[in-house]
């Protein structure tokens, strides 16, 4: 390994830092002491490129001991300590973040939309966001939907189109390389890891329970493989008389470049709907993209047109003035 590999993956926790600031002061702290510790970064230099994220480090260290480390200190000790685990845990496993507070971001969009609708998601993880007519709402007192198990606050900016009713899905219907089940111990596990600790991971925490319960109850059908070889297997899924959406949130900025390219083709050439929440840039015409490729914000988009601006993780909308 080269000083300037090294300093790369650092650059990636530098920018990390910038983005984790607000919402987790913890992940903040601890990705900056990876920046500068040597010992830390030559443990990820050792694994495949696609493996070295600091999500997916701090969400490992999570899942193998119950929490995040205390500080860099801690964080160093069991790098070093636990190595041939945590290597083989962030070898196994990918950052699969499912929240679904997303759907708060969601719901307008499908609302503009004519069902009943057949909902394909790729990068689906467990599926939660594949219940979006399953969640109670609160747009800034606005209520849609009854309050249930799973209910989802979101402030709003803009004239946001609060939809009046819950939309109308006949079909659930997800991709991922490695989806995960919501009944499943083991997976939920890796869920909760992957969540930030912080202000909000207590209320998250909970949401991922109540939302788990709600898939887990009700499973979707979840096709195992690349996003781009196994959407046409999913849109022979799609029943006849429903309006096909394709959808997805933080998932392209994974994939490498002529593979993302391969998607949009697709998806733009096929006939469905297609709504995406990712960062400024991932989705062509929507602004310049943030370094590091993920920001603070997503753009929520339907047929490749900017709607609105999202948080990362639900919660607040921010219509566009748009036609």
């Amino acid at each position: 390994m080269t000083g300037d590999e090294l300093e790369r993956i650092a650059a990636g926790y530098r920018t990390f830092v910038e983005e984790a600031t607000g919402s987790s002061p913890l992940y903040a702290e601890l990705a900056a002491h990876v920046a500068g510790d040597r010992a830390v970064l030559r443990f990820l230099a050792a694994l495949p490129a696609g493996k070295r994220q600091p999500n997916l480090l701090l969400a490992a260290l999570q899942f193998l001991h119950g929490a995040a480390p205390r500080d860099g200190a801690e964080l160093r000790r069991l790098v070093i300590g636990d190595a041939e685990r945590l290597r083989a845990t962030m070898s196994e496993r990918a950052t699969q973040t499912n929240e679904p507070a997303r759907c708060t971001g969601l719901l307008p969009a499908l609302g503009l939309l004519d069902g009943p609708l057949a909902l394909i998601e790729v990068g689906a993880s467990a599926g939660l966001c594949l219940y979006p007519d399953r969640y109670g709402y609160d747009y800034d007192g606005v209520p849609v939907g009854p309050a249930g198990a799973v209910h989802l606050r979101c402030t709003t900016s803009g004239a946001v189109p609060v939809p009046e009713r819950l939309p109308d899905v006949t079909a659930r219907i997800g991709i991922d390389l490695n989806p995960l089940d919501p009944a499943d111990p083991d997976d939920r596990a890796w869920l909760r890891a992957l969540i930030w600790p912080g202000p909000e991971a207590a209320a998250r925490l909970a949401r991922l329970e109540a939302a788990a319960g709600i898939a887990g109850a009700d499973p979707a059908q979840m096709l195992a493989g690349d996003l781009v070889d196994r959407l046409p297997d999913a849109l022979d899924l799609v029943p006849a008389g429903c309006t096909a959406v394709v959808f997805h949130t933080a998932v392209l900025p994974y994939l490498p470049r002529e593979r993302r390219a391969a998607f949009l083709d697709l998806v733009t050439a096929s006939p469905v709907r297609w709504i995406a929440q990712e960062a400024p840039g991932v989705v062509p015409g929507t602004g310049p993209e943030p370094p590091g490729g993920w920001g603070t914000e997503f753009v929520l988009s339907l047929d490749g047109r900017p709607l609105a601006r999202t948080a990362p993780h639900g919660g607040r909308i921010e219509w566009l003035d748009v036609a």
